[in-house]
């Protein structure tokens, strides 16, 4: 029997098993919670009447973690190298990386858009942003142009290229943020778990009607299965706990 020929991957994955590749240093671990999601919904329809924006549940998460991440600056950071001789940066601004199902070049991939100062940013600046990036033409947009330019060079250039960018305390929070949100909610999923190239990635699933206690009685509620995977390296289970509980009671007080 022979084998199989196959072909090259297409160019346009290469960033994607650059990263892979990249996060192999991770020490991830994982957690989950359930979201009540109801204030997050009833906001959402009083906005859409009022100003006729449809505000997205990764823009509440986004801002919800921003808020509770510059509160953990050990958790809003990120370190470089394995047991030999780490490093490690905090950063005072909170910048978030939202992961994003775009067609690039005529293929559809995984493109990173980075929503900055989130420790700061109201909810409208964060879903106008992702109407930008999510509406525009990935072959135009400036944010993409370094992905693209990345697919022009040769492999090994591509590749050593990238692992520099990504090996940069400096530049990491600019290019990946210093934490990630992945959403597939779209879909009929309702939980799963990524590593986004932070200490902390948020996986966002679908908001699901599923029965809840309050007050002593069962009801019914729409809840949002809400994931994080966190980078051991930089900082242990308690903490980790602490910003999703933190993060699950700010998007439950909206």
């Amino acid at each position: 029997m022979t084998d199989t020929p196959g072909e090259p991957l297409p160019r346009q994955r290469r960033h994607t098993l650059f990263f892979l590749e990249v996060i192999r240093e991770f020490s991830p671990v994982f957690l989950d919670t359930e979201v009540d999601m109801t204030r997050v919904l009833a906001h959402r329809a009083a906005a859409l009447e009022s100003t006729g924006v449809r505000y997205a549940t990764t823009a509440y998460v986004l801002r919800a973690a921003g808020r509770v991440l510059a509160a953990h600056p050990d958790a809003n950071a990120a370190i470089r190298g394995g047991v030999g001789r780490p490093r490690i940066a905090r950063y005072p601004f909170v910048n978030g990386k939202l992961a994003l199902d775009r067609t690039l070049d005529g293929r559809r991939v995984v493109l990173g858009s980075v929503v900055p100062d989130l420790h700061t940013a109201e909810l409208p600046a964060v879903q106008a942003h992702l109407d930008r990036v999510r509406d525009g033409d990935p072959d135009r947009l400036e944010d993409f142009e370094g992905i693209r330019k990345l697919h022009r060079l040769p492999w090994p250039e591509g590749r050593r290229t990238f692992r520099q960018a990504a090996g940069s305390l400096a530049l990491r929070p600019h290019l990946t943020g210093t934490f990630s949100v992945s959403s597939l909610g779209h879909r009929a999923v309702d939980s799963f778990h990524s590593v986004g190239g932070t200490t902390t990635t948020f996986g966002v699933g679908r908001i699901l009607d599923r029965p809840v206690a309050r007050g002593g009685e069962i009801t019914v509620a729409p809840v949002l299965r809400l994931s994080l995977a966190f980078d051991h390296r930089a900082i242990d289970g308690a903490e980790a706990a602490d910003v999703l509980t933190e993060v699950k009671e700010a998007l439950e007080s909206v």
